[in-house]
């Protein structure tokens, strides 16, 4: 059944970004049952834009030539002025960015000032420099717009709002853990289950990227950097550890599975092509963990009473939840918590992909409502 919503209130909702994501968020939003209270005011590419105050006349099929041929170009600053100006009461306005730009996450703290909520999957701003997040923070406070950002960590996966509402009715989080990254999950599914042998990491890292999992270069998976990002914005939902990243996800531990000699090459194709020489140190860590007769797994930890953030390759028994719980690029979070003491709260399930990533983004849309 579809869903029912009951409000007084209209949304004119902005679209930045307008990809694989966006454009997923696009199809759903427009599919939402009458009567909607969301009009779609704006879209935006990186070369053209489309608005209008009163709503779009788009439809799912429409919309992506109706933007190719507008004549407008976008800009924030333009975008801005429009969107505050349809404030109102009664009239809530939502901007949400479904880019990877620094560009646009920068806009935020305007964007709420002026009394717009912001909405989005686009993990940099909250998992950046300290600074700008508390300018967000603040900006959010003065106007009384929200942001929202579950779709940054585990897509679709109620995440963030598990945590937040831990810590809003008073639970005391003591350590999160999780396999974050739904790449690093599908290579070390396939690559180690706890036996000796199997297939060499770079045919695993090679096959990923085949199947759409890894970024173009697979060093932008294999750094850690994506798993540290999401452990930075989670940390900065603990009071606790709201200021103790002060650059942002560089501030985490993180390993890097980027061989040394293989750093800074520009080319994905030329880094699969030189990856099967370091295949022995991988071969000898996968032997290693089946000898104690664990697995091997890219984990993110926030341990709270040990003041440790850290992304790592962990060690875990065959019998733990991420050595038989987790199928291809699951993801999967346990929150150990004082009222989730004896067995952790846990969180699992398919953690990347287009559709459930504007499925985050949506039900934060309708938190709104």
């Amino acid at each position: 059944m579809a869903a029912v919503v009951s409000t007084t209130k209209t949304f004119r909702v902005a679209v930045v970004g307008v990809g694989l994501v966006g454009g997923e968020f696009i199809k759903q939003l427009l599919a939402f049952p009458s009567p909607s209270p969301f009009r779609l005011v704006s879209l935006s590419s990186s070369k053209t834009t489309l608005y209008h105050p009163d709503g779009l006349s788009v439809s799912a099929s429409s919309w992506k030539d109706e933007l190719a041929v507008s004549v407008q170009k976008p800009d924030l600053q333009v975008l801005l002025r429009e969107l505050s100006a349809l404030v109102k009461p009664g009239q809530e306005v939502v901007v949400v960015d479904s880019t990877s730009s620094n560009d646009v996450a920068a806009f935020y703290p305007q964007f709420l000032k002026f009394g717009v909520n912001v909405i989005t999957p686009n993990k940099k701003a909250f998992s950046a420099e300290l600074p700008l997040y508390e300018q967000i923070l603040s900006a959010s406070l003065e106007s009384g717009a929200r942001f929202l950002n579950e779709a940054t960590v585990g897509a679709g996966l109620p995440i963030i709002s598990t945590l937040k509402d831990l810590v809003a009715t008073g639970d005391k989080v003591l350590k999160i853990e999780g396999v974050f990254s739904g790449t690093m999950s599908y290579i070390f599914n396939e690559f180690s289950t706890g036996k000796e042998g199997g297939p060499s990491f770079s045919s695993v890292v090679s096959v990923a990227r085949e199947k759409g999992y890894t970024e173009p270069h697979p060093a932008d998976d294999l750094n850690g950097a994506d798993v540290a990002r999401k452990l930075t914005i989670l940390s900065r939902f603990i009071p606790a550890l709201r200021s103790a990243l002060p650059n942002g996800y560089q501030s985490v531990s993180t390993k890097s599975l980027v061989p040394a000699e293989l750093e800074g090459i520009a080319s994905g194709d030329e880094f699969i092509r030189r990856l099967p020489g370091f295949d022995p140190r991988f071969d000898a860590m996968r032997a290693e963990a089946a000898r104690e007769g664990k697995v091997l797994r890219f984990a993110g930890v926030v341990d709270v009473q040990a003041g440790v953030i850290k992304a790592d390759l962990e060690k875990y028994p065959v019998t733990h939840p991420f050595a038989t719980a987790l199928g291809g690029s699951d993801n999967i979070i346990m929150f150990h918590t004082e009222r989730y003491g004896a067995r952790p709260l846990v969180v699992q399930g398919a953690g990347a992909g287009a559709a459930v990533t504007a499925m985050g983004v949506l039900s934060d849309l309708l938190k709104l409502v």
